[in-house]
C-alpha cells in the first residue's frame, strides 16, 4: 500500500479489502472529538485535531496492524453553547453513530475497536452506554475486544507534573491543551490576545512542553493497544442476572 497509510479515509476500497483480508487493520482507532469554544485564543477545532494526530501517529508506529477510521468532529458540548460558534449533538444520536461505526467496522472484519476520546463531555455519555454495545457484540460477534479511553488519561501523572507548572489535566485551553496547540498547530493559537485574558494559565504553555506531552501521548497509546492486541486489555466480564 503506498505511503504506508493508516486513514481509513486515504484508502480505497480495494486498498483497505486487500489489506484487512491480508491480515492487517485487525485493530481500528475511533476518535470522537469537538467542536466547541477554546477561549478566546484557540481554534474551536482543538480537541478532534489533538486526538487525531496522536491515533494517526501511534497507528503508524504499530503499521500494518491499525486503522485510523473516519473521526467524528462534533460532540457532546452542550456545557458550551453560550458561547457562540459551538457546535452540540444530542448524547442518543451521538451515542447512535457512533456505535454503528464500530459495529460496521466489526462487521468488515476487525478485532479490536478503540474509541479514542479528545472531548471531556463525551466521556460519561460512551462510559454510561459503552457495555450495552459490548452486549451486542458479545453475541454478535464473539471475540471482539471494545475498549473506550481519552489520550490525555494514558499519560501518566506524574510525568505532566513534573513538566507542567499547573496541576489542571487537561483543563479546557489551558496549560496543557496550549502546549499541544503550540507543538502541533501553532497557527491555531491566538497569541495576541492571551497577556488579557482573565485566565493567565495558557501563557504557561510552551511549544517545547506540548512536543512533551505529545510524544508522551503517542508512545502510551502504542502500547496500550498492543496490550489490546496481545489480549492483556480485555473487555471486562458482562453480568447475566437470572
Amino acid at each position: 500500500m503506498p505511503n504506508r497509510e493508516v486513514m481509513l479515509a486515504k484508502m480505497t476500497r480495494r486498498e483497505f479489502r486487500e489489506g484487512i483480508e491480508g491480515e492487517k487493520f485487525s485493530t481500528a482507532i475511533v476518535c470522537v472529538g469537538s467542536h466547541e469554544q477554546h477561549s478566546e485564543h484557540l481554534a474551536m477545532e482543538h480537541d478532534i485535531e489533538s486526538v487525531v494526530h496522536i491515533a494517526r501517529e501511534a497507528a503508524r508506529r504499530l503499521y500494518p496492524q491499525v486503522v485510523v477510521v473516519v473521526p467524528m468532529a462534533v460532540g457532546i458540548s452542550e456545557h458550551h453553547m453560550h458561547h457562540k460558534g459551538t457546535i452540540s449533538a444530542r448524547p442518543g444520536g451521538w451515542l447512535s453513530v457512533l456505535f454503528d461505526v464500530v459495529e460496521n467496522m466489526v462487521r468488515h472484519g476487525v478485532k479490536n475497536v478503540l474509541i479514542f476520546n479528545g472531548h471531556g463531555g463525551n466521556t460519561l455519555p460512551v462510559m454510561g452506554t459503552i457495555d450495552q454495545m459490548r452486549y451486542s457484540l458479545k453475541y454478535n460477534a464473539p471475540g471482539v475486544n471494545l475498549q473506550f479511553c481519552s489520550y490525555w488519561d494514558l499519560i501518566p501523572r506524574d510525568f505532566l507534573l513534573k513538566h507542567m507548572e499547573t496541576d489542571v489535566i487537561p483543563g479546557h485551553a489551558k496549560e496543557f491543551e496550549t502546549a499541544i496547540a503550540l507543538a502541533l498547530f501553532p497557527e491555531n493559537v491566538r497569541k495576541e490576545v492571551m497577556p488579557g485574558m482573565e485566565d493567565q494559565d495558557p501563557l504557561l504553555a510552551t511549544a517545547e512542553k506540548g512536543r512533551l506531552y505529545v510524544e508522551e501521548a503517542v508512545e502510551q497509546t502504542v502500547e496500550y493497544l498492543k496490550r489490546m492486541m496481545d489480549g492483556q486489555i480485555r473487555m471486562p466480564e458482562l453480568k447475566h442476572f437470572p
